[in-house]
């Protein structure tokens, strides 16, 4: 089978499914495996090169409004590789190319590929979409073995939350997660899920959902004891930026979190905003987190 994988996530999945030498061809944001980078890239940004957080929050919104794409799809390429199986996304239009876009491509290919759209709300959801991938890409049993490892995984972290209390609310740290810091935005679809399983209760979240715009002031009155800031599609370097972005601002410094240094930047290209294999890890990382947090305080 020739796969092509147009979603970050997929690509993962794949391959760690077993089924990564099928893939023929990326998107230009597929860095993960590192055998990923050496894979012909069939998208690229429209999107000019833009420092702050509300700068492209402007930008992806005017965007959206237009119906434009953010995306650029090599329709020659695409041809060129021939694939049997194209693996992308209709959940947001601003993580991947257009589903669309994509849809008509694929309808011009000689090789008559199945196009996939993976639309998953929740870590169940994740979880399921590994099976399927696993199913249709004919590696049933490695998919399998992977969905094992990563509940076997969240096992133990729900059996050991935080302070090994999970019935004491006291003890587990009301957390908010920034998707998005200017303007602010929820957590929506797995992560509020994730925030549980480590140990903490979201705030002002939305569970198996799109993301939301937060006011400051909802924010404030909220008073969170943990701040976690992953933005979507930021690296870390980038997510600390956005950090000191939020220094100016009076009301993030009067926040509990800030005051007592509870504020968790994490890589959230990697770990948050994609719905694969590495959520596991996230979720660790702020289990972590939590319990370093509780113990330097105590």
């Amino acid at each position: 089978m020739r796969i092509v994988s147009l979603l970050p996530s997929a690509t993962e999945i794949l391959f760690g499914i077993g089924a990564g030498s099928e893939v023929v061809g990326v998107t230009h944001e597929c860095d993960y495996p590192f055998e990923a980078l050496a894979l012909p890239k069939l998208t690229s940004a429209s999107a000019p090169d833009l420092d702050s957080s509300a700068e492209i929050d402007r930008h992806v919104r005017a965007a959206v409004h237009a119906g434009s794409s953010l995306y650029h799809l090599d329709s020659e390429l695409l041809e060129a590789l021939q694939p049997d199986l194209i693996v992308t996304q209709e959940l947001c239009a601003v993580c991947a190319v257009s589903y669309d876009i994509v849809a008509t491509a694929a309808r011009r290919l000689r090789s008559d590929a199945r196009v996939v759209s993976l639309e998953p709300a929740s870590l169940r959801d994740v979880f399921a979409t590994m099976e399927f991938l696993g199913e249709l890409t004919r590696h049933a049993e490695p998919a399998r073995q992977l969905v094992d490892s990563l509940e076997r995984r969240i096992r133990v972290l729900r059996d050991a939350p935080l302070h090994g209390a999970p019935q004491d609310d006291t003890k587990r740290p009301t957390t908010l997660l920034l998707e998005w810091t200017d303007p602010p935005m929820s957590a929506g679809h797995w992560i509020p899920e994730l925030i549980e399983i480590a140990g903490g209760t979201p705030l002002l979240a939305n569970a198996g959902a799109n993301s939301r715009r937060l006011e400051w002031d909802e924010i404030a009155a909220a008073d969170p004891e943990a701040v976690i800031v992953a933005p979507c599609g930021f690296d870390l370097s980038k997510t600390q930026c956005a950090i000191r972005e939020l220094e100016s601002l009076e009301v993030w410094r009067s926040l509990r979190a800030r005051r007592t240094g509870r504020v968790l930047p994490m890589d959230g290209n990697a770990y948050m905003s994609r719905p694969g294999p590495r959520l596991v890890d996230a979720t660790e990382i702020v289990a972590r987190w939590y319990t370093t947090a509780a113990e330097y305080a105590g």
